[in-house]
Formats: C-alpha cells, structure tokens, sequence
C-alpha cells in the first residue's frame, strides 16, 4: 500500500472531525522554531527593517515637508505619527506573509513536509493552524519591535498604543490564514509573483502615506475593501487615542478572513494529501 493511500485510510478511519483535527498545532509550530535556529537571520531582520526605513525617510524628510496630517477620525498628528501606525500593520503583514507563502510554497511543492505530517495523528486543520500560527509569531515580533520604536520616537500619542499589540495579531492573523490559502493553490514560483503584484499596491494605497481622502469617492469604496486599510485604520486610532465603533468593523473584517482562510487552507490540504 503506497503512502498516498494509507494516510487517506487512516483518514477514513477517524472520519468527522478527527479526520481534519488532532488537537496538535503545536506540533507544527515546534518544528518550525527548531527549523529557524538554522535560517538566516539577516534574512528574517530584512522584514522588520523595511517599514523602519520608511518611517526614517519618509517620516522625517518627507514630514518636514508635510507638516501635520488630519486622520480620518478628524484629529491633527504630525506626519511621522500618520504614518508610524499605518507601517507597524504593515510590519505585522510582511512577518505573516512570508511565513505563510513563500515558506508554505516551498514546504508543499518541494520539500513535501506535509505529506510527511499527514501520515501522523496530525489533520489538515492541525497543520494549517499550525503553519499560520508560526506565521503571526514572526508578524507579532515585527511588531514588537517597530512599536518600540515608535515609542523612543514618540510616536504613541496615548496609552491605548498598548492595544495595538493585539490588533497587529489580529492582522498577522488574517493575512497568513488567507495567505495560506492562496498560497495552497500555486503551483510554480511564477506564481508567487502575484503575492508581490497585489501586495505593493495595496502597500501603496491603503491610507499609508497620505489620508484616504484625497481619492476620488470611487477609487475610496475600492480603498476600503482591502485588508490592509482595516488594519491601517485599526491601529492608526489605537495609537492616536482616537477610539470609535467604526473599530468593531475592522475586526470583524479580519475575523471573516481568518474563518475564509482556515477553511480554504484545511479542505485543500485534505483535498491534496487525504483526497
């Protein structure tokens, strides 16, 4: 009996939920920390130093320029602290996103990693979650270390900055999950160019840089359909103090795109490997 056809009996056998989830991410975390202790760290630094270099040039160049910028709650902030909250969710979607789709790429085109942790107990929702876990522990450091940064520069201009540390999971959260599930369905690394395509210019127009307002209204509803901008939006009034109901919909919105992303990721593991 060949492999393909003992993980899809033992599949069978557990059947319901067991089939899809042993209660074990952890597992899949735990073999990625231990695969990272001989990864190159000037290539996970890359990631963090990106944004920081943004908010050095354009924060301090640019910005004397500039002068103060009104956010969308109505409040003047200097435009280093305009664009210091828009780049930390930036800094939690690049940790995300690389884990879960250039690593995920290579893990099950090439390296076939899962094949191997779906011969064990482990499900297709172990290991998704697992892999997206991995994913926003690298978002989460980003993060950590860019808002501290913030907070040496005085770009925290209330105590509620403390909550951006969960909203950036939050963040990291949904981009690795729907990341994952993309990533899923890619085949050559060809493919993978379109990460970049979509990912630069939602870089570039999600309220980043400049308010969303100096959009014509129908270039805003697209604006505001992307991920990013929630994100964006959501720490920009958690740094600024400026808090609103408006935040409950971003978070709903990331919430949605976890559940989309675990459940595309799972049924086309299982689809893959459990057929």
């Amino acid at each position: 009996m060949t492999a393909v056809a003992q993980r899809r009996e033992s599949a069978t056998r557990r059947g319901g939920v067991s089939a899809l989830w042993a209660g074990n991410p952890w597992a899949v975390v735990q073999r990625g920390l231990i695969a990272a202790r001989s990864s190159s760290w000037v290539v996970v630094l890359s990631g963090f130093f990106e944004p920081v270099f943004y908010l050095a040039s354009m924060g301090i160049g640019l910005g004397a320029l500039v002068g103060d910028v009104q956010t969308s709650q109505g409040v003047e902030v200097s435009y280093a602290a305009f664009i210091a909250p828009a780049l930390l969710a930036v800094s939690a979607m690049n940790g995300a996103i690389y884990d879960s789709t250039w690593n995920v790429f290579f893990k099950l085109n090439y390296g076939k990693l899962y094949e191997g942790m779906l011969s064990t107990s482990l499900g297709p929702l172990d290991v998704a979650l697992g892999e997206i876990l991995y994913a926003l522990m690298r978002g989460l450091l980003y993060a950590c270390g860019f808002l501290f940064i913030m907070q040496i520069a005085g770009l925290t201009l209330s105590w509620t900055a403390i909550l951006a540390l969960p909203a950036v999971l939050l963040i990291a959260f949904g981009f690795a999950s729907l990341g994952m599930a993309v990533t899923s369905y890619m085949k050559t690394f060809q493919h993978m160019d379109w990460i970049n395509f979509v990912m630069l210019p939602m870089f570039l127009f999600s309220a980043t840089f400049y308010p969303i307002t100096v959009y014509p209204g129908w270039v805003q509803q697209i604006v505001m359909a992307l991920p990013l901008w929630h994100g964006v939006e959501l720490v920009r009034g958690l740094t600024t103090g400026v808090l609103s109901a408006d935040m409950l919909w971003h978070v709903l919105y990331y919430v949605v795109m976890i559940g989309i992303g675990l459940v595309f990721t799972t049924k086309r593991l299982r689809a893959l490997f459990l057929g």
